[in-house]
């Protein structure tokens, strides 16, 4: 009875691990597209993710989800607005990384949680419990130690940050799966991309084709950098504990920090170091908190289950606490935007 279940958590962590490396490592990637500029592949990544999940999709023939799609003018263009926001994401991060801004690129997605819970405070008039208002408070101060550590805000880190938390935002919204929700970007996306395409190849400026068949080929890919992950998040997803995919989602931007400063040698001086651990500490403060409400949850609904007439724990310094307290719309905001790494 229990080897299956623990067969699928195996299954579910491998392809865990496999999403969040692969999206950990992809800096790798973008700087063997050179010569081309960060504007001409991102418009191949938009076409060729397209043709990548287009295929993906007719071999498991599942295309109910674009009738009902279609007849929805509201999640059409919530899925308009998804796809200005990812492409506004992905541009600045490939900008990033071939322009040598790797470590600062790690920060985005380092901080992007913290800024997912001051956008359920913000837009969603969120309370926060004191554990998340410190994070928070800590990952602001340092923003402005990284502030002074670059000499200008870390916009780059800030814009990947912001963009990719209202991308979650707008995804929840839409309620609709990964790779359908990447079909349905990607579909809005491919004209203007297209488009694009044909007219820097009108211009002589396109690298595809040449700087020979290789190039083409490594160009073509990005469909398949950019979907295959998502494919593996989503065998993930439906087989291990969100708390342990919240774990799982900080492994691309270790990676991603690590090739910055080992791999691509970036300059990490003394203010940006102190700036990161400030992050690092934030974000250890709210992934403590958060198991900590799971754990609590859990044993309140473990509890109920075996008829347990207690309807509150041990109250500390804030009073009783219901046995049964959900976790905050922050706190689902954040597990929701793990489904939508690009």
């Amino acid at each position: 009875m229990t080897g299956k279940p623990a067969a699928e958590r195996r299954t579910g962590l491998l392809n865990g691990f496999a999403a969040y490396g692969m999206w950990g490592l992809v800096p790798l990637f973008w700087p063997l597209l050179k010569p081309a500029g960060a504007v001409e592949i991102l418009a191949h990544r938009m076409v060729w993710s397209l043709v990548f999940v287009a295929a993906a999709l007719a071999v498991v023939r599942r295309w109910a989800w674009i009738g009902e799609l279609v007849r929805q003018p509201r999640r059409l263009a919530l899925i308009t607005v998804a796809a200005a926001v990812i492409t506004v994401n992905w541009g600045v991060y490939i900008w990033s990384v071939n322009s040598g801004h790797v470590v600062e690129a790690s920060l985005g997605y380092f901080i992007n949680p913290l800024v997912t819970i001051a956008i359920g405070v913000l837009l969603l008039k969120e309370r926060l419990r004191p554990v998340q208002w410190a994070a928070v408070g800590i990952g602001a101060l340092a923003v402005v130690v990284l502030t002074v550590g670059y000499g200008r805000p870390p916009w780059i880190s800030l814009c990947l940050a912001f963009s990719f938390a209202t991308y979650g935002l707008v995804k929840k919204k839409v309620n609709l799966g990964g790779v359908e929700s990447l079909a349905a970007e990607t579909a809005i996306q491919f004209l203007p991309a297209l488009g694009y395409l044909v007219w820097l190849g009108a211009q002589g400026e396109s690298t595809f084709g040449a700087e020979g068949a290789g190039h083409a080929l490594l160009l073509a890919a990005t469909g398949i950098v950019t979907a295959l992950p998502l494919v593996c998040f989503g065998a993930a997803a439906i087989r291990v504990p969100l708390s342990t995919l919240g774990l799982l989602q900080y492994l691309a931007p270790v990676f991603q920090f690590l090739l910055g400063i080992l791999y691509f040698k970036e300059a990490m001086p003394p203010e940006r170091w102190a700036g990161f651990a400030l992050v690092w500490l934030a974000l250890t403060l709210l992934t403590w908190d958060a198991l900590r409400t799971a754990r609590r949850a859990a044993r309140a609904l473990s509890g109920r289950r075996a008829g347990a007439g207690d309807t509150t724990v041990s109250p500390g310094a804030g009073g009783a606490v219901p046995a049964a307290a959900p976790l905050s719309e922050a706190d689902v905001e954040a597990a929701k935007a793990l489904e939508t790494k690009p």
